[in-house]
């Protein structure tokens, strides 16, 4: 199981939420491209970029950060926020993401995800946030009436490279993640599964690791942060 460390930027800051509520925000590092060379010299495969203030524009914003943490560093990164049309999509593969996430698009313009997904194999993730078992879109801002499962299933046959699930009441909130939640979505689809959203300790880690559904991967921003989680130790218990 791979663990990706998040870089959440708001106003061109490494920042964490408290259940994505932006007047919530702790900076955690003024430069995001320094963090990322921390992570990345603790050993991680990848890394999460948000871009938080792009997931309320409906557009990029703080594409200065990705850029320069795409210069920093050469380990696979995979973005979400704001990202809503082919154009945007095209424009961060050029300049050397790995993947992209869909979130909003994913409810309101599924045919976007699945053109993306067909020209761009491997490198095109559907996120699924949720309250309570319904989507959120726009930056968390909008609740939808759909179940995150039955917008998982729409994806199945789509071509998608992942699935990135995030329990919005536990993003931040250093309460472990919902694990019966995420290991029932990884269950009902073929889709390689992320959990995002509480993965406060390694014990957390271990338990999605060890939950019977086959994760792909766990994504933790705070415990990072705090050093609840230390990186290194982290990769090494999900290597063996």
């Amino acid at each position: 199981m791979i663990l990706y460390p998040a870089i959440d930027l708001k106003d061109g800051k490494a920042v964490r939420l408290l259940r994505g509520d932006m007047e919530k925000a702790t900076v955690f590092n003024d430069d995001p491209a320094a963090q990322a060379l921390e992570f990345v010299a603790a050993g991680c495969e990848w890394l999460h970029l948000v871009d938080l203030n792009g997931a309320f524009a409906g557009q990029p914003v703080n594409g200065d950060a990705v850029d320069r943490i795409l210069s920093q560093t050469q380990t696979p990164a995979q973005l979400g926020g704001g990202i809503r049309d082919m154009a945007t999509i095209e424009a961060w593969l050029n300049k050397g993401l790995a993947r992209v996430i869909l979130g909003t698009a994913a409810v309101e313009d599924p045919d976007l995800v699945r053109e993306a997904a067909r020209n761009f194999p491997g490198q095109v993730a559907v996120g699924i946030d949720a309250k309570g078992g319904r989507v959120a879109t726009r930056g968390w801002a909008e609740v939808t009436d759909i179940e995150a499962t039955d917008l998982a299933r729409k994806f199945e046959d789509a071509g998608v490279a992942a699935i990135i699930y995030t329990d919005i009441n536990r993003d931040g909130a250093m309460e472990g993640p919902n694990i019966a939640a995420t290991a029932a979505l990884a269950e009902a689809v073929t889709i390689p599964v992320i959990a995002s959203g509480g993965v406060s300790s390694l014990k957390d880690l271990i338990a999605l690791r060890d939950c019977g559904a086959k994760l792909n991967g766990a994504i933790s921003g705070r415990a990072l942060y705090d050093g609840k989680i230390d990186l290194a130790d982290a990769l090494a218990a999900l290597r063996k």
